[in-house]
């Protein structure tokens, strides 16, 4: 029985550590990704998020830390951690249902 109660609990961890912090899209990548303003690729759009995925995780997480382009620094997520810059950009990349 523990064990169960531990395999569920990981799995439930995990899933709500793979969702993206919803309200920070919102108000922080939302407003140029939605759009494609700027040159920002559209969420959803995984054609355009290859080349940028191509470069890793760890490249895409500083530039948004340092800004890219007309990106602001930081991506104007000022209270985002490097796991919630991952979990946004995995989210925006992931082809559209």
């Amino acid at each position: 029985m523990k064990k169960l109660l531990a395999v569920s609990a990981m799995l439930f961890a995990a899933s709500a550590m793979a969702q993206p912090p919803m309200d920070k899209y919102n108000k922080s990548c939302a407003v140029c990704h939605n759009a494609g303003v700027a040159g920002a690729a559209k969420t959803g759009d995984a054609a355009a998020w290859a080349p940028r995925m191509e470069k890793g995780m760890d490249a895409l997480v500083q530039s948004v830390k340092n800004g890219l382009n007309a990106m602001p620094p930081k991506g104007m997520c000022f209270d985002c951690s490097d796991e919630d810059y991952a979990a946004l950009i995995t989210y925006m990349s992931t082809p559209a249902e």
